[in-house]
Protein backbone atom coordinates (compact mmCIF):
# COMPACT_ATOMS: atom_id res chain seq x y z
CA UNK A 1 0.00 0.00 0.00
CA UNK A 2 2.98 2.32 0.54
CA UNK A 3 3.58 2.74 -3.19
CA UNK A 4 -0.03 3.84 -3.73
CA UNK A 5 0.16 6.34 -0.88
CA UNK A 6 3.42 7.60 -2.38
CA UNK A 7 1.59 8.13 -5.69
CA UNK A 8 -1.09 10.13 -3.85
CA UNK A 9 1.71 12.15 -2.24
CA UNK A 10 3.28 12.86 -5.64
CA UNK A 11 -0.08 14.08 -6.95
CA UNK A 12 -0.48 16.36 -3.92
CA UNK A 13 3.06 17.70 -4.36
CA UNK A 14 2.64 18.35 -8.12
CA UNK A 15 -0.73 19.97 -7.51
CA UNK A 16 0.48 22.27 -4.75
CA UNK A 17 3.72 23.19 -6.54
CA UNK A 18 1.84 24.06 -9.74
CA UNK A 19 -0.63 26.20 -7.77
CA UNK A 20 2.21 27.89 -5.90
CA UNK A 21 3.91 28.72 -9.22
CA UNK A 22 0.76 30.04 -10.90
CA UNK A 23 -0.11 32.18 -7.87
CA UNK A 24 3.33 33.79 -7.90
CA UNK A 25 3.45 34.22 -11.68
CA UNK A 26 -0.05 35.51 -12.48
CA UNK A 27 -2.53 38.05 -11.22
CA UNK A 28 -6.11 36.89 -10.71
CA UNK A 29 -7.74 36.40 -14.16
CA UNK A 30 -4.44 37.01 -15.95
CA UNK A 31 -4.11 34.73 -18.94
CA UNK A 32 -1.22 33.47 -21.07
CA UNK A 33 -2.11 31.87 -24.40
CA UNK A 34 0.04 28.81 -25.08
CA UNK A 35 -1.80 27.27 -28.04
CA UNK A 36 -4.88 28.13 -30.12
CA UNK A 37 -6.94 26.08 -27.64
CA UNK A 38 -5.13 26.34 -24.29
CA UNK A 39 -4.32 29.15 -21.85
CA UNK A 40 -2.87 29.36 -18.40
CA UNK A 41 -5.37 31.54 -16.51
CA UNK A 42 -5.44 32.08 -12.76
CA UNK A 43 -8.96 31.77 -11.33
CA UNK A 44 -10.41 30.86 -7.95
CA UNK A 45 -13.27 28.42 -7.50
CA UNK A 46 -15.21 28.61 -4.24
CA UNK A 47 -17.54 25.83 -5.37
CA UNK A 48 -17.08 22.35 -6.74
CA UNK A 49 -16.91 21.06 -10.32
CA UNK A 50 -18.10 23.61 -12.87
CA UNK A 51 -18.26 26.18 -10.00
CA UNK A 52 -21.24 24.35 -8.47
CA UNK A 53 -22.34 26.32 -5.35
CA UNK A 54 -19.60 28.91 -5.89
CA UNK A 55 -21.96 31.74 -4.92
CA UNK A 56 -23.55 30.01 -1.94
CA UNK A 57 -22.27 32.50 0.62
CA UNK A 58 -19.32 30.71 2.24
CA UNK A 59 -20.82 27.65 3.94
CA UNK A 60 -19.84 25.54 0.92
CA UNK A 61 -16.15 25.83 1.86
CA UNK A 62 -16.62 23.70 4.96
CA UNK A 63 -19.18 21.46 3.29
CA UNK A 64 -16.66 20.57 0.56
CA UNK A 65 -13.85 20.14 3.11
CA UNK A 66 -15.94 17.69 5.17
CA UNK A 67 -17.18 15.93 2.04
CA UNK A 68 -13.60 15.63 0.76
CA UNK A 69 -12.35 14.22 4.06
CA UNK A 70 -15.19 11.68 4.20
CA UNK A 71 -14.65 10.59 0.59
CA UNK A 72 -10.88 10.37 1.09
CA UNK A 73 -11.37 8.23 4.20
CA UNK A 74 -13.72 5.89 2.34
CA UNK A 75 -11.31 5.60 -0.60
CA UNK A 76 -8.31 4.95 1.66
CA UNK A 77 -10.29 2.23 3.45
CA UNK A 78 -11.26 0.72 0.08
CA UNK A 79 -7.62 0.83 -1.03
CA UNK A 80 -6.46 -0.81 2.20
CA UNK A 81 -9.04 -3.59 1.90
CA UNK A 82 -8.39 -4.24 -1.79
CA UNK A 83 -6.24 -7.16 -2.86
CA UNK A 84 -2.61 -6.57 -3.77
CA UNK A 85 -3.26 -7.85 -7.31
CA UNK A 86 -5.92 -5.16 -7.93
CA UNK A 87 -3.31 -2.75 -9.25
CA UNK A 88 -5.59 -0.74 -11.56
CA UNK A 89 -8.07 -0.23 -8.73
CA UNK A 90 -5.37 0.88 -6.33
CA UNK A 91 -3.78 3.17 -8.94
CA UNK A 92 -7.15 4.80 -9.62
CA UNK A 93 -7.92 5.24 -5.93
CA UNK A 94 -4.47 6.74 -5.32
CA UNK A 95 -5.09 9.32 -8.06
CA UNK A 96 -8.48 10.31 -6.65
CA UNK A 97 -7.14 10.48 -3.08
CA UNK A 98 -4.19 12.66 -4.13
CA UNK A 99 -6.47 14.99 -6.09
CA UNK A 100 -9.03 15.23 -3.32
CA UNK A 101 -6.40 16.08 -0.72
CA UNK A 102 -4.84 18.67 -3.05
CA UNK A 103 -8.15 20.50 -3.32
CA UNK A 104 -8.90 20.09 0.41
CA UNK A 105 -5.60 21.83 1.16
CA UNK A 106 -6.66 24.78 -1.01
CA UNK A 107 -10.03 25.09 0.70
CA UNK A 108 -8.45 24.97 4.15
CA UNK A 109 -5.67 27.45 3.35
CA UNK A 110 -7.42 29.88 1.01
CA UNK A 111 -11.16 29.24 1.15
CA UNK A 112 -11.19 28.40 -2.56
CA UNK A 113 -9.52 26.09 -5.06
CA UNK A 114 -6.85 27.52 -7.35
CA UNK A 115 -7.53 26.66 -11.00
CA UNK A 116 -5.44 27.58 -14.02
CA UNK A 117 -5.74 25.10 -16.90
CA UNK A 118 -8.04 26.76 -19.45
CA UNK A 119 -9.01 24.81 -22.59
CA UNK A 120 -11.29 26.41 -25.16
CA UNK A 121 -12.70 26.31 -28.68
CA UNK A 122 -13.30 29.73 -30.25
CA UNK A 123 -15.04 31.70 -27.47
CA UNK A 124 -16.29 28.66 -25.53
CA UNK A 125 -14.09 27.88 -22.52
CA UNK A 126 -14.23 24.66 -20.53
CA UNK A 127 -14.25 25.53 -16.81
CA UNK A 128 -10.67 26.00 -15.65
CA UNK A 129 -9.20 23.18 -13.59
CA UNK A 130 -5.93 22.08 -11.97
CA UNK A 131 -3.63 19.08 -11.46
CA UNK A 132 -5.78 17.74 -8.60
CA UNK A 133 -8.92 17.88 -10.75
CA UNK A 134 -7.07 16.09 -13.55
CA UNK A 135 -5.97 13.31 -11.19
CA UNK A 136 -9.53 12.93 -9.88
CA UNK A 137 -10.94 12.75 -13.42
CA UNK A 138 -8.39 10.18 -14.62
CA UNK A 139 -8.85 8.16 -11.41
CA UNK A 140 -12.64 8.07 -11.78
CA UNK A 141 -12.37 7.00 -15.43
CA UNK A 142 -9.97 4.21 -14.40
CA UNK A 143 -12.36 3.16 -11.61
CA UNK A 144 -15.15 2.86 -14.17
CA UNK A 145 -12.92 0.85 -16.51
CA UNK A 146 -11.88 -1.41 -13.65
CA UNK A 147 -15.54 -1.92 -12.71
CA UNK A 148 -16.45 -2.79 -16.31
CA UNK A 149 -13.55 -5.21 -16.49
CA UNK A 150 -14.66 -6.89 -13.27
CA UNK A 151 -18.29 -7.13 -14.38
CA UNK A 152 -17.20 -8.87 -17.60
CA UNK A 153 -15.26 -11.43 -15.58
CA UNK A 154 -18.32 -12.30 -13.49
Amino acid sequence: MARWLALSGIIILLDQLSKWWIERSFELYESLSLTPFFNLTLVYNEGAAFSFLSTAGGWQRWFFVVLGVVITTVLLTWMHRSRADERLLRFALALVVGGAIGNIIDRLLYGHVIDFLDFYINDWHWPAFNVADSAIFVGVVLLMLDSLRDSRRN
